[in-house]
């Protein structure tokens, strides 16, 4: 059996009605690059039975997402009220990643994912990157197709020797830009894993935590097999994976 990664959903109204809701292309990059089993939990808040879903999975993706983690987690109030916000997925993500750390369970964390997790465990953020001295502006253009949206539009330079360098075997790489908040002030124990030119961190793992954890502020699940750094990284997460289950089911 391939392991089972959790994909907690985002909660979105399509017409009248309210669904927990995830991308396919989250779906597809752990079935094509991590060669796992998908799961979409639903964001259920205090209502999730956490323990039972620590229980089954052997990894956790966090996705990317139009909506901002609520800066009331990082005591700030809100910047700007037109931009949406998910309380649901607030509720469910931020105390499954502190467990899931402390256990050991595989985490890589995209956009708003890696968001999640620095303040998850005690970081902040900026709420427009785009208005701080020194820092680009790494928003994409909505006016332009998805394929330009999603297009490299700057590159990264990741930190020699760490685990991120170890996983794609360069210094730098190039990475697509679509995002308008990002780290502030960096969670404790976490290690910076790569930077943008404008120094604004791009990359992140957890320090002590016991097993595989990677976030990154890019959208490595973007056609995923077209680059061969994703796949790299994806199919890193998906044999951390495999060896949870193992540890998990006695096997080593």
């Amino acid at each position: 059996m391939r392991p089972i990664v959790i994909v907690p959903a985002c909660t979105r109204d399509f017409g009248e009605h309210p669904y927990h809701a995830a991308q396919h292309k989250y779906v597809d990059a752990i079935v094509l690059g991590a060669d796992c089993a998908p799961m979409i939990l639903p964001s259920l808040g205090k209502d999730l039975d956490l323990e039972t879903m620590l229980q089954l999975c052997d990894g956790i993706m966090l996705t990317g997402s139009a909506s901002n983690v609520h800066p009331s987690y990082y005591s700030e109030e809100v910047l700007d009220p037109s931009l949406p916000q998910d309380p649901a997925r607030d509720e469910t993500t931020l105390p499954l990643i502190r467990a899931a750390v402390g256990r050991g369970i595989p985490i890589i964390a995209i956009c708003r994912g890696f968001q999640e997790m620095n303040v998850a465990l005690g970081g902040s953020l900026h709420q427009a990157v785009q208005m701080v001295e020194g820092k680009f502006d790494h928003r994409e253009n909505p006016e332009l197709g998805m394929d330009e949206q999603y297009g490299d539009a700057h590159k990264i330079m990741l930190t020699p020797g760490g685990m991120l360098h170890g996983i794609v075997g360069a210094n730098e790489i190039p990475v697509n830009s679509l995002h308008g908040q990002g780290v502030n002030e960096m969670a404790p124990g976490l290690v910076v894993e790569a930077v943008a030119e404008d120094g604004l961190v791009e990359a992140f793992s957890v320090g002590a935590a016991p097993g595989f954890t990677l976030a990154v502020q890019w959208h490595p699940e973007w056609r995923i097999t077209h680059n061969p750094y994703s796949m790299k990284m994806f199919g890193a997460f998906g044999q951390a994976c495999r060896d949870y289950r193992a540890k998990k089911q006695g096997r080593s």
